[in-house]
């Protein structure tokens, strides 16, 4: 903070004078340093006893708020301890999910994971409802296409691109925020969708099966 007082001692009484009339251009430490340093040449500006007061209360206010700006700052900048951090899927393996098993569920469950230690029951809603409104939108838009072109496979996972990026750049920021976490193991959740796919691969390889022999069964009656 600036020393007001050892710079009003330099002035003159001219100079202290403007500070006084002037007052409004002004810092308020630095129109009262210029009353003390008048008062100390014995020399007291007649408005001392109306602007005083009210200059110090603003002179006050504005300590304060400096003071409460400096803590915020020193705690964004050391962050919460170590162990008040919550553990978190980071974007980064969001993002890795939803590619890797080409399905925007992957994502969204890690990300609900989240929102559920943070206690955002609000926004787990909203992203179950975001979900299963892009799939719907989804499957309409291919089906479209699908009927009038011919769409290479390879080009169906650009689909899923809106909706990470969305889990990114929107869910994560609005819900999740900026504060520090330790990131969470991906091993074990690895291993669950790589066996949940594998089941309904298998699955899906016999439902045809099961169908043709029910048929046969029935024109067998």
């Amino acid at each position: 903070m600036e020393d007001y007082a050892a710079k009003m001692a330099l002035k003159s009484d001219a100079a202290l004078r403007e500070y006084v009339t002037g007052y409004a251009q002004y810092r308020e430490d630095a129109v009262l340093a210029a009353f003390d340093e008048l008062r100390r040449r014995g020399q007291p500006a007649p408005e001392e006893t109306t602007l005083r007061p009210q200059l110090e209360a603003a002179a006050q206010a504005q300590a304060a708020a400096a003071a409460e700006a400096a803590r915020l700052n020193r705690a964004e900048n050391i962050g919460l301890p170590a162990e008040e951090q919550p553990v978190l899927y980071t974007p980064g393996v969001i993002v890795l999910f939803s590619v890797l098993f080409n399905t925007i569920i992957a994502g969204a469950v890690l990300l609900a994971m989240n929102l559920s230690r943070l206690k955002r029951t609000k926004a787990i809603w909203g992203l179950v409802a975001f979900v299963l409104a892009y799939l719907i939108g989804e499957a309409v838009i291919v089906n479209i296409f699908m009927q009038k072109y011919t769409i290479n496979p390879l080009l169906v996972p650009l689909l899923n691109l809106p909706a990470i990026l969305a889990y990114i750049l929107w869910f994560w920021p609005r819900y999740v925020g900026t504060h520090q976490f330790k990131p969470r193991g991906w091993l074990l959740p690895l291993l669950i969708c790589f066996s949940v796919m594998l089941a309904l691969g298998l699955l899906l390889q016999h439902i045809p099966g099961a169908a043709q022999l029910m048929k046969q069964q029935m024109q067998q009656q």
